[in-house]
Order: C-alpha cells, then structure tokens, then sequence
C-alpha cells in the first residue's frame, strides 16, 4: 500500500476555498495514475473517466453512511 500524507485541511477563512485545496493536492497523484496507465497502453480519457466513477461511488456509499 503506497502511503499518502494529505497534510491539514484548510482552517478558518480558508475553509470558502477548500475543494480548490483539494483539487490542487490531488492533481498530481492523479496525474501520475493517468501517466502511469498511459505509459502500460490504456485510454487516457477511459483512465480519467474510471477514476471519477470510482471517486462518484465512493461519495454515494458515503451518503448512504449518514
């Protein structure tokens, strides 16, 4: 398992912008997924639209916890 260290979410005034944060924090794990699978011969946009369908589950199962 790759470990991630994600750091503190923003705080205070910072919290209006906190899906840009994460958005910027990331970008550049996806970005090395996508390179990486690109460079094994897969799909760009079927690598991009995979995550976001695992991303879109993993927030419905967590709706489905509250």
């Amino acid at each position: 398992m790759v470990e991630i260290k994600f750091g503190e979410p923003p705080r205070g005034e910072e919290v209006g912008d906190i899906s840009s944060e994460c958005q910027r924090r990331l970008k550049p794990m996806v970005n090395e997924i996508v390179r990486a699978a690109v460079a094994d011969g897969w799909n760009q946009n079927d690598v991009l639209l995979g995550l976001v369908e695992v991303a879109w589950a993993l927030y419905e199962k967590r709706q489905d916890d509250l």
